[in-house]
């Protein structure tokens, strides 16, 4: 099963830099969208063939998350126990064997000013993972906004205390895959480096001055199901690149 996830900043303005060039070309079973920044019934988003769930932020412009899928789910739950839906942050799919969620996590922002926010959200969405964990097995994607290891942004020690990539932001990684999941991308690639979003300031893309914040994380008893995680960092539209996980979940 071919799965994307892709920060799409504004999927109005990614749709005329070739969102649906790279949609059609993945031909995946599951597309996730984070930062779609917009409104239901702002733009016809229905795609032939797939299944489409919408999670938008009252903030005009802002925040956001959706899901194409070929496969029709037995349940779609958004937000988080009832959370997060006013900033459109989370949906999840059921299946009849696992879970599917897209999520598009709070950015710290400058300063860390909204760092306390962002902590309570990552106890809740933990908390929350390992709920649906002990019924089914997770799959679970999107912008995570941190950077969890060194190897994961060209400058390290100079984003120390930059957001994504504090301490505090770190370590919530740490606890999460400690709980039972798995970097599938570090899990198969270990020493690889490669980075899923670029600055748009100081040509950062072009001289690849990135961070590797888009992620999919599974359970870890889908290990074994692994086939492959990509980046796709040869693809353009949004200061993100698309992020691709293929699993065997037959």
């Amino acid at each position: 099963m071919k799965m994307i996830s892709w920060n799409v900043n504004g999927i109005r303005a990614c749709l005329e830099k070739g969102f649906m060039d790279f949609f059609k070309s993945a031909d995946a079973d599951f597309f996730a969208v984070q930062e779609t920044k917009m409104q239901e019934g702002q733009r016809d988003l229905e795609v032939e063939g797939y299944y489409r769930f919408m999670s938008s932020a009252e903030k005009k412009g802002y925040s956001g998350t959706l899901i194409y899928t070929k496969h029709k789910p037995l349940n779609v739950v958004y937000g988080i126990h009832g959370l997060y839906n006013d900033e459109g942050r989370v949906i999840t799919l059921e299946y009849d064997k696992f879970f599917f969620v897209n999520a598009y996590v709070p950015n710290s922002k400058e300063e860390l000013a909204r760092l306390d926010y962002r902590m309570v959200y990552e106890d809740n969405l933990r908390n929350y993972l390992c709920e649906l964990n002990e019924k089914k097995v997770v799959i679970y994607c999107g912008d995570l906004n941190v950077a969890h290891e060194r190897i994961d942004l060209k400058n390290p020690d100079a984003n120390t205390r930059n957001p994504g990539f504090s301490n505090e932001e770190r370590e919530k990684m740490t606890m999460l895959l400690d709980a039972g999941f798995t970097d599938t991308f570090r899990y198969l690639y270990p020493q690889e480096i490669q980075y899923s979003w670029w600055s748009y300031r100081f040509n950062s893309r072009m001289k690849n001055i990135g961070w590797r914040i888009d992620y999919f994380i599974v359970s870890k008893a889908l290990n074994n199901r692994i086939i492959d995680a990509k980046i796709h960092s040869n693809v353009y539209g949004s200061d993100h690149c698309p992020v691709e996980l293929d699993i065997n979940l037959d």
